[in-house]
């Protein structure tokens, strides 16, 4: 912050003066209103006066849970006191451009908008995270599931290609990716079509992006088999599992999310060609967890140890992203983001090959990129920060709603 905001706010905050002569101004000097419409801002503001309003009112009638609560949310009050600070400065910066008759008075004022602007853009930033932080687990790692769906053959290959997509993402972000199960197509090569295919993400913040991919992916083109070149529509769906792989721990205990009495574990042969090992070991593990009905298959590898750690972790994601979509359900069930955002069967995307378009159908989003898409290039960063944009938005309507937390 430069001289002049800094000696002149606080002086123009108690009586608004000239500074050159520290006289008031004329009595006569209209002052301009600096209002705009209600902005996504605006909503952050409100949300979190509302909070602080609500936990007061609470506080007032004297139980032990509001004192914690109210204490929780200094962060909160913190933050919002940095906002109207700074929306305070450069409402002072404005009167003292347009009252000082000293010109290079006006000049420095102006002069210090811009920086007074972005440093109350941090802080709003900062406001949001504190009022409506991300999910806790949205720092983990993740565990992506792809299932071919309409569309035959056409779709097993597609699913090949999303995954190789979701891998070049991984590599560009610094995220350690493999494909913990796979089960091919017959007659194609390995890893040239999937039916299904579950693929672990590894890094910091890998579910948090992820997450986002969650749906069904629809592609629109001309398959190797068509002789009429007509195209075809294929779709594949995705399941994006929160893991704790490399170490990564959540805030939820196993014993929340199941009691191993209740899950059944069963060995079988491994499937496919292998020679004598596959006819002769029970490698394979397939669990159940029976109050959900909640069914993992694992026989990756040739070790019945591996493959029962593999699945259990498998089985702990698959009831973690359970208990958390359960929780947003429940939070939101008197609203229509319950079907707008939470609902997985939802087709999410369409990839248009002959017209080379990728469209995100949540926001909505098309962008003329989409062979950059499929190498995983910084397009898709784009369009997840649209869409991470969006739930902050969603996020702050919650707590509007009083639904939030």
């Amino acid at each position: 912050m430069s001289w002049a905001a800094r000696s002149l706010a606080p002086a123009i905050r108690a009586v608004p003066r000239c500074c050159s002569c520290a006289r008031p101004p004329p009595a006569k000097a209209p002052r301009r209103a600096y209002s705009t419409p209600p902005t996504f801002d605006d909503q952050v503001i409100q949300a979190a006066q509302k909070v602080l309003h609500d936990a007061q009112t609470n506080l007032e009638q004297g139980s032990v849970e509001a004192a914690k609560r109210n204490r929780e949310l200094d962060g909160v009050r913190r933050a919002l006191k940095d906002v109207e600070d700074g929306q305070e400065l450069i409402a002072s910066l404005h009167e003292l451009a347009e009252l000082e008759p000293d010109p290079d008075m006006r000049a420095l004022a102006l002069a210090d908008v811009p920086s007074a602007l972005s440093s109350l853009s941090a802080t709003r930033s900062r406001l949001l995270s504190v009022l409506a932080p991300p999910p806790p687990t949205s720092s983990l790692s993740a565990l992506v599931e792809l299932k071919s769906g309409v569309g035959g053959s056409e779709s097993s290959l597609f699913a090949a290609e999303l995954l190789r997509m979701y891998q070049r993402v991984a590599a560009r972000r610094g995220w350690a990716a493999s494909v913990v199960e796979a089960v091919g197509v017959d007659g194609m090569g390995t890893g040239d079509a999937y039916k299904e295919a579950l693929l672990e993400v590894s890094g910091e913040g890998a579910f948090g992006y992820l997450r986002r991919e969650a749906g069904v992916h629809r592609v629109q083109r001309v398959p190797a088999t068509e002789s009429k070149g007509r195209v075809h529509t294929s779709t594949v769906s995705i399941i994006v599992l929160p893991s704790e792989s490399g170490g990564q721990q959540s805030q939820v205990d196993d014993s929340d999310l199941y009691d191993l009495k209740d899950v059944k574990v069963e060995t079988m042969r491994s499937r496919g060609a292998g020679g004598q090992h596959v006819n002769r070991t029970e490698s394979a593990i397939r669990l159940t967890h029976v109050p959900t009905g909640i069914t993992v298959s694992m026989q990756d590898s040739r070790s019945q140890h591996e493959n029962r750690a593999k699945a259990f972790r498998v089985l702990r994601a698959r009831l973690l992203d359970r208990a958390l979509q359960a929780e947003v359900d429940a939070r939101r069930s008197l609203r229509r983001t319950q079907v707008r955002g939470a609902d997985r069967s939802e087709k999410i995307r369409t990839y248009n090959f002959p017209q080379g378009r990728l469209t995100d159908h949540r926001i909505p989003m098309t962008v003329s990129a989409l062979e950059e898409a499929m190498e995983g290039g910084e397009v898709l960063d784009v369009i997840n920060r649209e869409l991470e944009e969006r739930e902050e938005r969603e996020r702050v309507e919650d707590i509007l709603a009083g639904l939030g937390p």
